[in-house]
């Protein structure tokens, strides 16, 4: 369904702060950009989920691919729906990344072939354990990002991503609060992390920059 926002054109993501993402990623693995995303921008997406969770919309989010995938609201509790482009929100968000992706490609030589992403609607109480987006080897994940939508997120509201170690997953090194315009990038397959428990809805844009895993005429990647 399309759902109009009225947002006009978006500005794309300052180059100092991209040049900050970069080194960040180098030297350690993850960067959180606060007041990064426009506002505006951000303002359309979070009106555009909300509607969607009212209208039912959205799937219920599992773990694994294929024939690997299950429901474990144990594990993940959140509400999904694939960035389609219907929106023109939608299409400024993943413009913003497809220049992202081509600065992290001359900067990194990641060969970085695409960009996915869905809105993730997070209830109360609603959490996702500790996990790796990747695994070496396994995917083609390369980098993740998401981007948080709620404006005028409490200090008491929860759900925060907590950001791991990578040489030690047991120590915490971040815990990002979910606020609009909060954008936090990090190595799909190094980096563990997991969102809290939320105190009242969460939403935000989780993404994942891909290499091409296609081989003998199998499409990867793919849903």
């Amino acid at each position: 369904m399309n759902h109009s926002t009225g947002y006009p054109d978006a500005c794309p993501l300052p180059a100092e702060r991209i040049n900050e993402l970069i080194d960040a990623l180098v030297e350690q693995g993850w960067y959180i950009g606060e007041s990064l995303l426009d506002p505006q921008l951000c303002l359309a997406l979070h009106q555009e989920i909300e509607i969607m969770h009212q209208q039912q919309e959205l799937s219920q989010a599992g773990i694994g691919r294929g024939h690997d995938f299950e429901l474990r609201r144990d594990i993940r509790g959140d509400a999904i729906h694939w960035l389609d482009r219907e929106s023109l929100a939608q299409r400024r968000y993943l413009e913003a990344m497809g220049a992202l992706q081509q600065s992290l490609n001359a900067a990194l030589y990641l060969g970085l072939f695409e960009y996915e992403a869905h809105f993730a609607h997070y209830p109360v109480g609603a959490f996702y354990q500790r996990h790796l987006d990747s695994f070496r080897g396994r995917a083609n994940r390369v980098v993740s990002t998401v981007g948080y939508l709620n404006p005028d997120w409490p200090d008491d509201g929860g759900g925060e991503m907590v950001i791991y170690d990578a040489e030690n997953p047991d120590r915490e090194v971040a815990r990002v609060i979910p606020k609009a315009g909060t954008f936090a990038c990090f190595l799909s397959e190094q980096v563990p992390h997991e969102v809290l428990p939320a105190r009242q809805p969460r939403s935000s844009i989780a993404g994942w920059f891909r290499r091409n895993a296609s081989l003998g005429g199998v499409i990867d990647p793919a849903h």
